[in-house]
């Protein structure tokens, strides 16, 4: 049986992945911090006939992350299916123009975006490549894309792993692993900006199910609702 990571396992974009991967008989390893709120949706998760784990790390302590990835493996056999779209808090995010930005507001955003991505791909790419077959895919607004001065830092960070997504894609073409970004150009839910379009984390999740199966010579694709 097949099993995806999902690293930032949020209740609204990671859970509604989780249920597409799961609903077509993929074990689930949930990766985030907090150890209550996994437990939660493991719970959720089961009891709708899905088979799920918890595995609590900070994708800012990479070797947490790292070992979280091989106890997943280890516990479903292997991963064949890598996403990673971690949430940031507010608490520890400062928003800044770019005028504004700090080098410091930018590295924290480095640590969580790209260098985390970096780590989690490190830590199951061989065995993807000796396999010939696996998907890698990596969740950012789409910011990454088009910036919005209001959140350069964030926009900064998320263009970096973007360019690093598109050229890993580029290097494993013909290898059988696929790796794409995903870029969201909605409020998920509820909308934070008035006249932002807003779209349910169920008419996402899709996006990535079609990265997996039917779209994978793609590097990227933008969501707009």
């Amino acid at each position: 049986m097949n099993s995806i990571a999902i690293i930032g396992a949020g209740p609204q974009l990671g859970s509604a992945i989780a249920r597409t991967f799961g609903s077509q008989g993929f074990n689930v390893a949930l990766v985030s911090r907090n150890r209550e709120k996994l437990d939660g949706l493991v719970e959720q998760l089961t009891g709708e006939g899905i088979t799920a784990a918890a595995f609590p790390a900070d994708v800012l302590d990479r070797g947490a992350l790292t070992q979280a990835l091989k106890d997943a493996a280890a516990r479903f056999g292997g991963i064949d299916v890598l996403e990673y779209s971690p949430v940031g808090a507010f608490d520890s995010t400062a928003l800044t123009t770019p005028a504004e930005t700090d080098p410091s507001h930018v590295q924290h955003e480095m640590d969580f975006q790209l260098y985390g991505a970096i780590a989690a791909t490190r830590a199951v790419l061989p065995a993807m490549r000796e396999a010939g077959a696996g998907t890698l895919l990596y969740t950012t607004g789409a910011g990454s894309i088009d910036p919005v001065p209001a959140v350069a830092n964030v926009n900064a960070a998320a263009a970096a792993l973007r360019n690093w997504v598109i050229n890993l894609h580029k290097e494993l073409d013909g290898t059988g692993v696929q790796a794409a970004h995903v870029g969201i150009d909605v409020s998920i839910g509820t909308s934070v900006v008035p006249g932002f379009p807003t779209a349910k984390p169920e008419e996402i999740s899709p996006v990535y199910w079609e990265l997996h199966t039917t779209k994978r010579d793609q590097a990227e694709l933008v969501f707009s609702g």
